[in-house]
């Protein structure tokens, strides 16, 4: 009996359990199929100290989004629209740099790395009235300030003020007699006015200041160009490469000597890095895209190469018509830019710079093209043109180049001044490379290493 009863017992209580079990199961489901609360949001501190890391690491896009985080926040933190400045000069977005930087300038009117490379974007762009006004307003607080009045006088110069260029200058050197950038702005208003015997005594007067600035011999190479000493510009630009090997100014203009010569191999070598080092200017994509383009006679995926190259110089300067004209040929080397190629020829042959030659070349081109597609062959290229002997008698245009940069170079030998450096391919396909590149003050210039004002890295202070 004691038996029954239990085993009801044990019925009854697991009938009861059964009972009361389902509603506890049912809440219990509820909770599980509830989704989780949010994680908490990382702080703005978090983020900018994560964005200085990714920074440090290189990863761009990473610290850009994080402080574009911090910046949706703190609108007003100084450090973190500057950092997104920098951030955006060193990928080459100038329209983007420019906002920020001149949020930053908002935000503080004296922040001096904001006034230097704000100013340095503005004259990127060729907005060098931008860059006057800019530069003057801070003097008016200091007007004795180096770095300041060093980058006001590059203003004054590309804007061809050379007058107001010259003063400035020597404003500097009255107050810093010994400050070779002064001397080095001073050198390259003379040379821009054609002066380049001055010009060359200029130089070398910054040089006995610090010969170990490799401005100084690429400015001194930039005059023996001119003065048609082209072994000695070579050795110049080849002593500030010795000095520097990621001296932009120098490596472009080593490249552009090569492109004249033909020799396309050497000014790929020179010029691709020169983009990686300075992002930010047209020219350098433009000459690289030449020296590849040159090569695709023997090597049609290199002309694939210079087409996009050609794009990203119309992404910096969409009214550069070399470029437009360039992509067109280039692509047209190998089957697979085809398409692209007649967007472009397309696009060339409504340009007013586009002469009735040139017109018909690329009609004949085109019809080629069309004409290859529909029956599915290869348009055959022209046989590549024989790079043109160096002046110098030696088997390559570097030639000797390093023996002549060890020796002080003796005074050039009077002479007309050369043209600048210029590729000459076959008419159609002509590159036109720009002048070589002259090297500005530190503070101001993207290729100058090791100045604290010149975008070196994001300040670290917190939002």
């Amino acid at each position: 009996m004691k038996l029954r009863i239990a085993a009801l017992s044990i019925v009854a209580s697991a009938a009861s359990f059964t009972a009361c079990v389902t509603p506890e199961v049912a809440e219990k489901k509820d909770v599980v199929v509830a989704p989780p609360p949010p994680p908490k949001e990382p702080s703005p501190k978090e983020n900018f100290d994560k964005g200085v890391a990714a920074f440090d690491a290189n990863n761009l896009d990473e610290a850009n989004a994080l402080f574009t985080k911090v910046a949706e926040k703190v609108p007003a933190s100084l450090v973190t629209q500057y950092n997104l400045a920098v951030i955006a000069e060193r990928q080459g977005r100038l329209t983007d740099a420019q906002v920020r930087y001149e949020a930053a300038h908002k935000i503080d009117g004296k922040h001096k790395p904001t006034l230097l490379n704000l100013g340095r974007v503005y004259r990127l762009q060729d907005k060098f009235a931008e860059a006057i006004t800019l530069y003057e307003e801070a003097l008016k607080d200091n007007e004795f300030d180096v770095e300041l009045n060093n980058n006001l006088t590059v203003a004054y110069r590309l804007a061809k003020n050379y007058a107001k260029a010259e003063e400035t200058a020597r404003r500097v050197l009255s107050r810093t007699k010994d400050n070779p950038d002064a001397y080095k702005n001073l050198a390259l208003i003379y040379f821009d006015q054609g002066n380049y015997r001055l010009a060359e005594f200029i130089s070398a007067n910054a040089k006995k200041l610090d010969d170990k600035d490799p401005g100084v011999y690429n400015n001194l190479g930039l005059i023996y160009l001119k003065l048609d000493e082209k072994r000695l510009a070579l050795a110049q630009f080849q002593k500030a490469v010795t000095l520097n090997k990621d001296f932009a100014p120098s490596l472009f203009n080593i490249g552009a000597m090569a492109l004249s010569y033909r020799d396309y191999v050497t000014a790929e070598k020179s010029l691709s890095r020169t983009t990686e080092l300075d992002p930010t200017r047209y020219e350098n994509f433009l000459a690289y895209a030449w020296s590849l383009d040159g090569q695709k006679g023997k090597d049609a995926k290199k002309g694939i190469k210079a087409g996009e190259i050609f794009e990203k110089v119309l992404s910096l300067k969409t009214d550069q018509n070399d470029a437009v004209c360039g992509a067109a040929w280039a692509y047209a080397a190998d089957k697979t830019g085809w398409d692209k190629a007649l967007g472009f020829f397309e696009k060339c042959k409504g340009l007013t710079t586009t002469s009735a030659q040139d017109q018909t070349l690329i009609d004949n081109k085109v019809k080629g093209i069309l004409a290859m597609q529909k029956s599915g062959q290869k348009v055959e290229q022209p046989a590549p043109e024989k790079p043109k002997a160096a002046p110098t008698g030696g088997p390559s245009m570097l030639d000797k180049a390093e023996k002549e940069a060890e020796k002080d170079a003796p005074p050039p030998a009077e002479g007309a001044p050369a043209p600048a450096p210029g590729a000459t391919p076959p008419p159609a396909e002509a590159p036109k490379t720009e002048a070589p590149k002259e090297e500005a003050p530190k503070a101001a210039a993207p290729a100058a290493p090791a100045t604290a004002v010149d975008a070196a890295k994001p300040e670290e202070k917190k939002p």
